[in-house]
């Protein structure tokens, strides 16, 4: 045989054996780690709710009342204090009534829009410059046009 042949020959075979061998196999690449999902929001507070509704004849700087009380003299300023909870606009009001001989009367109304972010307290007064006549009276609390509460004073 030829060099030429034999050459020819032997790249052939070469060919045939590199080419009918078993390739190695490359292992897929890792996944990525997975980062835990993160924990997922508190759920959103439903509005504006009400807690304890106080009287007093001083509020300290929270415009909490400093001594609850529901008996007053005739000279004093009377506070309530609302306590609310929860996020959003709200509108309390504050419904002051007199009453003597079984007849009420409309004494003051207040009312406050509050834009609340977490707990609070919001507070109305009445006062009376020449004194309150002595008798019962009552205060009527209410959140959003809904009654949360009324407290019942004497004024002696």
């Amino acid at each position: 045989m030829s060099k030429r042949c034999l050459s020819l020959l032997l790249s052939t075979f070469l060919v045939l054996v590199v080419g009918c061998s078993k390739k190695e196999e490359t292992p897929p690449p890792a996944p990525a780690p997975v980062e835990p999902a993160p924990p997922p929001p508190p759920p959103a507070p439903v509005g504006v709710t009400a807690g304890s509704i106080n009287l007093g004849k001083s509020i300290d700087a929270d415009k909490k009342v400093a001594a609850p009380m529901d008996t007053f003299a005739k000279g004093d300023t009377i506070y309530v204090t609302v306590d609310t909870t929860g996020m959003g606009t709200a509108t309390l009001k504050a419904k002051w009534t007199y009453e003597k001989g079984g007849k009420t009367t409309d004494v003051k109304e207040d009312s406050q829009t509050i834009m609340a972010t977490g707990p609070a307290t919001t507070e109305f007064h009445v006062s009376k410059p020449g004194g309150w006549p002595a008798g019962t009276y009552h205060v009527e609390v209410m959140l959003d046009d809904k009654p949360i509460g009324t407290k019942d004073f004497t004024v002696k």
